[in-house]
């Protein structure tokens, strides 16, 4: 199963109610649930979305809870939920905190989601920013980074096609463990988030994507011009999916007020708008609609797959 298609800028979504954030949680998913995750997946699917988003907390303390919320669905739970009741689209974590569990708990987790959905998995992974997370999970958390470039190295190992991996690290060794079953891809593509000079050194070096976490437009081409820096010194070999995150869009005029930065208009001037990411390199976007209620958002998410999509090659 192909990532991307050949030549074109695959788009993909966040999903929405598994993450509430009140930076981009719209007003209807404070009462919203499964029913309406399956509806707008299935929506996604039929659009040709290349793939749905689900986000990793373990647990937000008191004083981020007001801005992060607490609505934080497990993301391999859900994303095997989803996978029951789609059939083509991608399930992508965004962005896994592997550096919070053992190399070898992620891969079975992962592992199994992907044996499961036919091999749909891509694993997105990060460093995470919340330290009372990893407090109270027995990990470091100032020496996050070093945990998760071993973390991805010892995952690569771990969900490759070896019953019996091996990796012997300075944080992790493991050999001779058996884990089944496999993931039913080969490899597993591992996308690396983060915008930091540190995670586009991960992303470049150690990853197989990179999934930019809030990098306005302009700054993007300076980002992928050191990404590829990045793998033409360390001579990686391989092909690369860059990413890069969209304004807020809404497909036609929407008579309400959806935000100064968000694109509006018509399907063909929102392509092109959007092939502008095409030709900075980046090979895949996600997008993330407003809406006032589900049946506002697949009605965006069938409009972007019909009219804007198409325009996007």
């Amino acid at each position: 199963m192909q990532v991307l298609s050949e030549g074109r800028l695959a788009y993909g979504m966040q999903l929405p109610v598994q993450s509430q954030s009140t930076i981009y949680a719209e007003g209807w998913e404070a009462g919203a649930g499964p029913d309406d995750l399956v509806e707008i997946a299935r929506a996604a699917d039929r659009s040709g979305f290349a793939y749905l988003a689900s986000c990793d907390h373990v647990a937000i303390p008191r004083r981020l809870a007001s801005a992060m919320s607490t609505i934080w669905y497990d993301p391999v739970a859900t994303l095997a939920f989803l996978a029951g009741v789609t059939r083509n689209v991608r399930l992508l974590s965004h962005v896994a905190v592997v550096g919070l569990r053992h190399p070898l708990l992620t891969a079975k987790q992962y592992a199994t989601l992907d044996h499961l959905c036919g091999g749909r998995l891509i694993l997105g992974v990060g460093a995470g920013h919340v330290q009372e997370e990893f407090e109270v999970l027995g990990v470091d958390f100032e020496r996050r980074g070093a945990v998760l470039d071993e973390c991805v190295d010892a995952l690569k190992a771990a969900l490759g096609p070896d019953e019996f991996p091996v990796h012997h690290g300075k944080l992790y060794d493991f050999e001779g463990l058996g884990q089944r079953p496999r993931p039913a891809q080969e490899r597993v593509p591992l996308w690396v988030g983060g915008s930091s000079p540190a995670a586009v050194r991960r992303a470049a070096v150690r990853g197989d994507g990179w999934l930019p976490q809030g990098d306005p437009r302009e700054r993007l081409p300076e980002q992928i011009a050191r990404i590829r820096e990045l793998r033409e010194r360390s001579a990686v070999q391989g092909p690369f999916v860059i990413g890069a995150i969209t304004e807020p869009l809404y497909v036609g005029e929407p008579g309400w007020d959806v935000g100064r930065r968000t694109l509006t208009g018509a399907p063909e001037a929102l392509a092109e708008s959007l092939r502008a990411y095409r030709a900075m390199g980046v090979n895949q976007i996600q997008v993330r609609f407003r809406s006032r209620s589900r049946s506002e958002l697949i009605d965006q998410i069938t409009a972007f797959g019909a009219e804007v999509a198409p325009h996007l090659g």
